[in-house]
């Protein structure tokens, strides 16, 4: 067995030699499919922080009327804290909120003489609250306008002038999953589908060496066998160089990357992750390889017993 194994090696290594010029068009084909393969990785990466940023800066703001004392507003945190649909509840006093007002139009003197002539503070006090998801701010919303002893405290809720850009942002989250998800399945039946059809073509130029395999007692595993050892040669040559050609390309994009959302760097996270990256790669470039040739050659073996 050893020595069926070496051999089997052997022709292998040899047709992946041999035929250099097929053997470039292969790999160049493996190397696009793996480069959509990591390039996809690589993206849903992206998507996920951009959707992560974005979702962190939704929230309900619950405006509480002046009359309100502190105390009541405390009570109503804490009871939208007990929501399973809530993540965080912000108390923001109406000092806060006037301290962060000024600090944002501090280059605005109309504002701060508006604000200096009325001699008191017009802000109220609020509460900010950020859901998991961005599909159960309706469930807090609806909480707020139901609840009973709450609606007496309460001037406004911020989440009526948001709701329909919550909503929006819901379902193009959800079309970008799944759009994600389809377009990784495509792009992996399109490589399949490519990657067999040069497995085929090596085959077919080596159609005389293995009829004469056959004539002298090859076995259809020893045939078969030289076959997904190439396969799995291009496999792991393809990730090699996709690896190589997908890193200057993320390196050019990522400060682009970082000017849409400042908290990703795309080029960190490809260095830090390269060898899992490469891992993932590789064990798509073999199985790319090893299914395509164990499929094309039993296709031929089939054929040629007809």
């Amino acid at each position: 067995m050893i020595t069926t194994i070496v051999r089997i090696t052997k022709y292998g290594w040899q047709n992946f030699t041999r035929n250099a010029w097929l053997s470039t068009a292969t790999i160049a084909v493996m190397v696009l499919a793996l480069s959509v393969f990591l390039g996809l990785m690589m993206f849903n990466v992206m998507t996920g922080t951009i959707i992560s940023s974005i979702e962190n800066k939704i929230n309900i703001s619950v405006y509480f009327k002046a009359s309100t004392a502190e105390d009541d507003i405390l009570n109503v945190q804490s009871q939208l804290k007990s929501l399973p649909e809530v993540a965080v509840v912000d108390y923001v006093s109406k000092d806060q909120a006037l301290a962060a007002f000024e600090d944002k139009h501090q280059n605005d003197p109309t504002i701060s003489q508006a604000i200096d002539q009325l001699g008191s503070n017009p802000l109220l006090a609020s509460l900010n609250v950020r859901a998991y998801r961005p599909n159960q701010y309706q469930v807090i919303a609806d909480y707020l306008n139901n609840n009973s002893s709450i609606q007496p405290f309460v001037e406004k809720i911020s989440y009526a002038q948001n709701a329909g850009i919550i909503d929006r942002l819901n379902r193009i989250l959800d079309i970008a999953r799944r759009g994600g998800i389809g377009l990784t399945v495509f792009m992996s039946l399109v490589a399949m589908l490519i990657t067999f059809n040069t497995i085929r073509l090596a085959i077919y130029s080596n159609r005389e060496s293995i009829t004469i395999m056959r004539l002298v007692g090859g076995s259809n595993f020893f045939v078969r066998g030289q076959f997904l050892v190439e396969g799995a040669l291009y496999g792991i040559l393809s990730a090699l160089v996709s690896m190589l050609l997908i890193a200057p390309i993320v390196y050019f994009i990522s400060p682009y990357g970082t000017i849409l959302v400042p908290e990703m760097n795309v080029w960190q996270y490809f260095v830090s992750h390269s060898l899992l990256l490469f891992f993932y790669g590789l064990l798509f470039g073999v199985a790319l390889g090893l299914i395509s040739s164990f499929i094309a050659v039993g296709k031929y073996l089939r054929e040629s017993q007809a």
